[in-house]
């Protein structure tokens, strides 16, 4: 994953390819960062930012946010590989006891995440490859498309299985490779539905889901300032 750079469209993302085989139904094994949870049981820690986590983020001194006012989160989630994992995240201070509440009610469902990580600075300068799916939330960037600060630079967004659930508006789809993944009444797991148990837990803590907007379809995307 991750190996071949697609070529770029005008508008600096990449070519839209037809989704490999390999990936129309992806269930990929996922990679471990953190120790599993002990006997397959929810575990959450909500703490400051370590230091080493923050310099491998892509906070910065000009983002909206000090980083004082991140927080750490672990949790426990289920992968694709039918395996409890622990994944990690960073989020506005204000939401980090309902986002562990959110992802505790995703892992009684079993909901499956394939990982979960602390987006790095290169990944914002990386040749784009259209195959990421890793939840995450602090990204210290503009909305698509825009100058203004996207959600995600207050730590006020989640994307969830971004390539099961990719943003569409247009002809542009992201990731780049998910298209089969746009065709949301053939029904896989990792999916995000109107109405599901993920929509649910967000809609608790007073979180939209960018699904339910007109212009663009952000599936992923999951939203405690409404943008």
């Amino acid at each position: 994953m991750g190996a071949r750079p697609l070529p770029r469209r005008s508008d600096g993302f990449g070519e839209i390819e037809p989704t490999p085989p390999e990936l129309v139904n992806r269930a990929l094994p996922t990679k471990d960062l953190l120790p599993p949870p002990a006997g397959d049981r929810y575990a959450s820690t909500i703490g400051a930012v370590p230091a080493d986590v923050l310099a491998r983020s892509t906070w910065q001194a000009a983002c909206p946010v000090k980083a004082t006012d991140l927080r750490y989160l672990t949790m426990s989630f289920w992968g694709f590989d039918g395996r409890a994992h622990t994944g990690e995240m960073l989020v506005n201070a204000k939401s980090a006891a309902g986002i562990t509440q959110v992802f505790g009610q995703l892992f009684a469902t079993r909901f499956p995440l394939e990982e979960m990580r602390v987006t790095s600075p290169a990944e914002l300068t990386a040749p784009p490859t259209g195959d990421g799916n890793s939840t995450s939330a602090f990204v210290c960037r503009p909305a698509r498309g825009q100058t203004s600060w996207s959600a995600h630079a207050y730590g006020l967004a989640v994307d969830v299985n971004p390539f099961c659930n990719p943003y569409t508006q247009g002809d542009l789809v992201l990731p780049e490779l998910a298209s089969a993944y746009v065709d949301r009444s053939n029904r896989r797991p990792g999916m995000v539905l109107a109405g599901d148990a993920t929509v649910r837990a967000f809609a608790a803590i007073g979180w939209s889901w960018g699904g339910s907007w007109s212009s663009p379809k952000d599936r992923m995307h999951f939203t405690g300032n409404g943008h």
